[in-house]
């Protein structure tokens, strides 16, 4: 039987101790997700991400923290080969009965230490997972380990505002709204620093709420594909 945290254990920490809140939190979540994550004000903003994103037949792209499968209908039927994972079954399991039908290939994985080789991948998108998972520096650096040279990330996420401070209410509310499975206090430049040496961000858009959440291309240098 699975253990799960207390309270008291996820107020401390620790990499184990929050993936398995995450799985408590994403199964109660996973009934209703698209309720909330994919209508609105997101679905106005997934439709403009994704308008202008167009690859090559035959690309391999990976979807990181797939969830319920809101960014999926962007991709399919273009001849792209899709992977997609996540670490909640219960996430997946709705993304798997909503596109029975295609050719994605669902995996439950954990984004910080993916089972991939280095340069699997031609496009990587990663869509409200890095404000969720325990270590988002390690969940970065592993996408780029993943992402073959001279080849594109798309991160949609939230973030602090760009040169801002988070002012005292969002320091006061940070850890409590993380009970809740997200962080609404994430610098993406802070974490971009592990992997600056290796990467680009060539765009950063503001798409929702006064900039709280950012569409951020970036690119992975290389000499040659």
């Amino acid at each position: 039987m699975q253990d799960f945290p207390t309270l008291g254990s996820l107020l401390v920490g620790g990499e184990h101790v929050n993936n398995g809140w995450n799985r408590i939190i994403y199964k109660c979540w996973s009934p209703i997700y698209d309720h909330f994550f994919n209508a609105g004000l997101f679905l106005k903003a997934r439709n403009e991400i994704f308008r202008d994103i167009s690859l090559e037949k035959g690309s391999k792209i990976l979807f990181i923290g797939v969830g319920t499968g809101a960014d999926l209908p962007y991709f399919l039927n273009k001849g792209y080969d899709i992977t997609a994972i996540d670490y909640s079954a219960d996430m997946l399991k709705v993304a798997k009965e909503k596109y029975s039908d295609s050719s994605v290939t669902f995996l439950e994985m954990d984004a910080q230490n993916m089972e991939f080789p280095d340069k699997s991948f031609d496009f990587i998108v990663a869509s409200l997972i890095l404000s969720v998972v325990p270590d988002p520096k390690k969940t970065l650096n592993e996408m780029i380990r993943v992402l073959k040279k001279n080849e594109y990330f798309l991160v949609f996420d939230k973030f602090s505002p760009k040169n801002k401070n988070m002012n005292i209410k969002q320091k006061i509310f940070r850890p409590i709204i993380k009970l809740f499975g997200t962080d609404i206090g994430l610098d993406f430049y802070q974490l971009f620093k592990v992997v600056e040496n290796h990467c680009n961000v060539i765009q950063d858009e503001n798409v929702m709420l006064n900039g709280m959440y950012r569409k951020i291309l970036g690119f992975k240098k290389g000499a040659t594909k």
